[in-house]
């Protein structure tokens, strides 16, 4: 089958994010973290092109974390298959111990992506991979940068890179692109999206995760008055003057 049309403007940001931050290199083993999202999807196929036109080799394959609740990733497994994107389903009883874990009326979304990230690792580490992409992009970032400031009184965000704890390397080849790209690419290529039913949350009585929407909706706002707003968050995000704030271990006298 025809590899899907990819905009240029995604897979150029993807080429830049790369070089710059040296995500993927000559003879990387990436496992990709594949929900079925847009964008998770969208990156499975940005990283087939990559594989295929980039001046070094590198491989690559999908893995998909299910619960544990019955969920049907026949189509996700198919549309992989049909692509040539080798495409691993990591079974799991995430589901099951959660019913202990999570009280009533309790935030879960912090559970899930802890336990569906150590599975993840697990998974790759077990493999034989030595990096783990993730699919999170500009938007994300600046949700969880406002949701930080706002809620913890931190300056937090999302990195390209990072080394995790058990030295697996996590990279974000997505970080510099924005959502409604990958969305309108999910479109375009008609993708097989796997929505809110995959969801957990759908299956317990807890409260709705409100934080993250209401940011996005705060940012939404601010760029409707500010159009250049993520133009001038991704700037900021890259030239950080830590000797301006109040952390004593940055002063520069």
């Amino acid at each position: 089958m025809e590899d899907i049309n990819i905009s240029k403007s995604i897979l150029r940001s993807l080429g830049r994010t790369n070089a710059k931050y040296e995500l993927i290199a000559e003879g990387d083993k990436v496992l990709l973290g594949l929900s079925g999202g847009k964008d998770s999807l969208s990156l499975a196929h940005a990283l087939k092109h990559m594989r295929a036109h980039a001046p070094f080799d590198f491989t690559y394959e999908a893995a998909t974390v299910a619960y544990g609740m019955g969920e049907d990733l026949t189509i996700l497994h198919k549309h992989c298959e049909d692509y040539g994107i080798k495409h691993n389903i990591i079974d799991t009883s995430i589901f099951e111990l959660a019913k202990d874990k999570i009280r009533k009326n309790s935030s879960f979304c912090s559970f899930f992506s802890r336990m569906r990230r150590g599975a993840l690792y697990t998974y790759a580490l077990e493999n034989g991979f030595n990096k783990l992409a993730l699919a999170h992009h500009l938007d994300d970032a600046a949700e969880s940068f406002f949701m930080n400031f706002m809620n913890n009184g931190t300056l937090r965000s999302m990195s390209p890179k990072y080394r995790a704890d058990n030295g697996l390397i996590v990279i974000r080849p997505l970080i510099h692109v924005r959502e409604r790209q990958l969305r309108d690419n999910a479109v375009l290529n008609n993708l097989p999206v796997v929505g809110d039913e995959a969801c957990p949350a759908m299956r317990f009585d807890v409260k709705m995760p409100h934080a993250r929407y209401e940011t996005k909706a705060l940012l939404s706002n601010l760029e409707k008055e500010h159009p250049t707003l993520f133009v001038s968050l991704k700037g900021a995000f890259e030239r950080i003057q830590t000797n301006t704030f109040c952390q004593k271990e940055f002063l520069d006298c």
